[in-house]
């Protein structure tokens, strides 16, 4: 074990030494504050599509690759500026956005992902947690700093191109949009569409604003905005319905992303309204072997959802911390499952080399939850699934209004603040508890917790990054 830190350790300084991307662990700065970092750059050239000189068409019909891709690879080296995109259909395979580079959609601008798989490049890209070879977005970056997406346009995906990956297809789909290792993203006005796939997938990124978006993503593993081992995130003023998690944020799985320890960190997600149809409104995790920490959900409408509106999930063999999680100021509704659910035991796949021993068990603390409206929902909490071994560590819930079906279930927590829980509706206890200890558990029905799984076995030859 003391060989993993160390090689986690040394990797860790590696990845910031080479990409900038390594934080130190700690609050860091205040999120909101830090995404400002990411304005697009100012000035520069400023190039349409239509001029001549590149000749994009945008009649839906003609492919406009070359013509697009053209505009932007000249922008990057004139120095930087903005490609216009007026309206029209752009029908398109992947478009590569480099430094300095704002793409600006006008009203009536469609860039329409091609049907033809072989049209998305291919690199090394983020899937469930791992890197593996896949296709590239339709619209990505690499490398690159200070990339912008703005305007009142939108970008829809080819549906037919979703879907996971498979043993005679290995590579992973294309997502909507995808930055890699890139500082300073500015996504700001547009819509999408796009089914059983990612929409907006930032990853090992930093300084991120995301604002005004409209995506619409449904059917399938189509998340609408997936955080992936980034930091100074700050996420506004979006209205997200999504098939699967509205918002994810993520770290990676197993010993890859445990031993390049790039967390998800310093996120802000606030003014945005949320409906799901087959998951979550918002998922933290389950991949979190990188570590999750310093998130703040503030004034978010939860509108629907196929399981919770919030949904903190882990399981042994991910390993690593989710720490220093606020909500406060929501309003929750139309729940299939409920409002909140933490299991920190058994979600997702076990996957390709699990964290082993105690390492592997996820740590969680300073969960904080207030100021909270449902109406409806079928439970209130779900904290059942818990590690014995490492209980979550200060879970405040305070504030509590409306009607529920069910209430509040808790095992192995310490540090406990339950204040002002005025719901109605319920049957059977309010608070259900199995080994916890705080305050404001009086009344709390005593349960038996659910059985813990066992840790995940050292394997004979030690991990390493190959």
């Amino acid at each position: 074990m003391q060989r993993r830190r160390f090689l986690q350790n040394t990797a860790t300084g590696i990845a910031a030494a080479v990409t900038g991307l390594g934080r130190a662990s700690g609050l860091g700065p205040e999120p909101a504050k830090a995404a400002s970092n990411a304005e697009p750059t100012a000035g520069g050239v400023e190039l349409n599509v239509r001029a001549e000189s590149f000749g994009a068409v945008g009649d839906g019909a003609t492919k406009d690759t070359v013509a697009l891709q053209a505009a932007l690879d000249r922008c990057a080296v004139l120095g930087g500026g903005t490609v216009v995109v007026p309206a029209g259909n752009y029908l398109t395979g992947s478009l590569q956005l480099r430094s300095h580079t704002t793409l600006r959609l006008d009203e009536g601008a469609v860039i329409v992902g091609s049907p033809e798989m072989a049209d998305y490049a291919v690199s090394q890209v983020r899937w469930e947690g791992r890197w593996i070879p896949g296709h590239v977005a339709l619209v990505y970056a690499i490398d690159a700093v200070k990339v912008a997406i703005v305007g009142k346009g939108k970008i829809a995906g080819c549906d037919a191109l979703g879907g996971r990956p498979t043993k005679t297809a290995p590579l992973r789909h294309p997502a909507l949009i995808e930055f890699l290792r890139c500082d300073g993203v500015t996504l700001d006005g547009f819509s999408t569409s796009y089914h059983s796939m990612w929409s907006v997938h930032p990853t090992a990124s930093r300084n991120i604003r995301i604002s005004n978006l409209f995506i619409r993503s449904t059917g399938g593993n189509g998340d609408g905005i997936d955080i992936d081992s980034c930091s100074d995130v700050l996420i506004e003023r979006c209205d997200i319905a999504t098939g699967d998690d509205c918002i994810s944020l993520k770290s990676g799985r197993g010993e890859e992303a445990y031993v390049l320890g790039l967390a998800t960190e310093n996120v802000v997600i606030r003014d945005c309204t949320f409906a799901d149809s087959i998951f979550a409104c918002i998922g933290i995790g389950s991949e979190t072997s990188g570590g999750i920490r310093n998130v703040k959900i503030e004034r978010c409408k939860f509108t629907g959802a196929k399981t919770f509106a919030l949904y903190i999930k882990s399981r042994v063999g991910r390993g690593h911390s989710l720490e220093n999680i606020t909500a406060e100021d929501l309003d929750v509704s139309r729940m299939a499952g409920g409002f909140l659910r933490f299991n920190l035991t058994a979600s997702g796949l076990l996957g390709e080399d699990p964290v082993p021993g105690l390492d592997g068990i996820p740590n969680a603390k300073g969960l904080v939850i207030r100021n909270v409206r449902v109406k409806d929902v079928p439970v209130l909490v779900d904290g059942m699934n818990v590690h014995p071994l490492k209980p979550l560590e200060g879970f405040t819930l305070e504030n509590v209004t409306g009607t529920c079906a069910k209430g509040i279930t808790l095992t192995h927590a310490r540090h406990v603040v339950l204040k002002d829980i005025h719901v109605t509706g319920y049957a059977g206890p309010l608070l259900s508890i199995a080994d916890v200890t705080g305050r404001g558990l009086e009344g709390a029905v005593t349960i038996e917790a659910a059985k813990a799984p066992e840790v995940v076995v050292a394997p004979a030859v030690a991990y390493k990054l190959q």
